[in-house]
């Protein structure tokens, strides 16, 4: 049985942790697989959307802990090996971002530290009714420095502050009002969901996506008139394309695309 799942469907891959014994955890093998499968989709031109789901009652419980008690146990205490994990993971949690598809979290049950840090790096999120997320590291002495990352670049200061600090879980409903989720659904129509946003996305212009989301995370990180330098270019290279001509042309004309891509 494979640790990590993938099933395509058109033009979407949906990929699923698959260690519901271990809450999905985020183990060597885990971090392993996932990586492998978005360097995959990194050069597959045919998938257009991408959906991360966990098998089992959790979406993923963050980091292993069992495996990283284990890793302690070498000379230096584990230094090198936390080091090797915490930098394996943030390789994987930024090829999300850096992948030309855009990437839907579909949780459910918990998404707790590094678990609330893959929904929060997560281009978009749907949850069921009833999940809950945290940062929870603070309640046994380890502060989720790591998941910190992605969540204070999803939510205000204060109140990933007060996640990070308290180690209180927040619901479905609070996570769409701070905006760490897109919306939250019952959980029997949560892939359903989850599906119909990613065909949504899969039906646009698969090269202006490309260029829209690599631009998106670009621009985030400069000040506000090099953002509008940086994207006034970007937009003039896509008015260049072929299929823009044609989607242009189209909407003037009142009739589908008919796109090459």
């Amino acid at each position: 049985m494979a640790i990590l799942e993938r099933n395509d469907t058109g033009a979407i891959a949906q990929l699923k942790m698959n260690a519901p014994d271990r809450l999905n955890a985020l183990s060597d093998e885990m971090l392993a697989a996932l990586q492998a499968q978005f360097d995959t989709l990194r050069e597959d031109d045919s998938i257009r959307a991408v959906v991360l789901s966990g098998a089992g009652k959790a979406f993923c419980a963050g980091h292993d802990l069992k495996q990283m008690t284990a890793g302690r146990q070498s000379e230096d205490g584990g230094q090198a090996y936390f080091q090797d994990l915490f930098s394996r993971c943030a390789r994987m949690m930024m090829s999300i971002q850096s992948l030309p598809q855009p990437v839907i979290a579909q949780a459910h049950g918990i998404a707790t530290a590094a678990g609330c840090q893959l929904v929060a790096t997560c281009d978009l999120a749907v949850a069921a009714e009833g999940t809950r997320f945290g940062v929870n590291g603070v309640n046994i002495g380890l502060f989720c420095s790591t998941p910190m990352v992605a969540l204070s670049r999803n939510i205000s200061r204060k109140h990933a502050f007060e996640m990070l600090t308290t180690g209180d879980f927040i619901s479905a409903d609070k996570a769409v009002e701070l905006g760490l989720i897109n919306r939250v659904v019952p959980e029997m129509l949560v892939e359903h969901e989850a599906l119909s946003l990613a065909e949504q996305i899969a039906a646009k212009l698969g090269t202006a996506v490309k260029i829209g989301k690599e631009a998106f995370y670009q621009q985030l990180e400069m000040p506000l008139d090099r953002a509008y330098d940086y994207t006034g270019e970007v937009m003039a290279q896509n008015m260049l394309h072929r299929d823009t001509e044609e989607g242009i042309s189209a909407f003037i004309e009142k009739r589908p695309p008919n796109w090459t891509q």
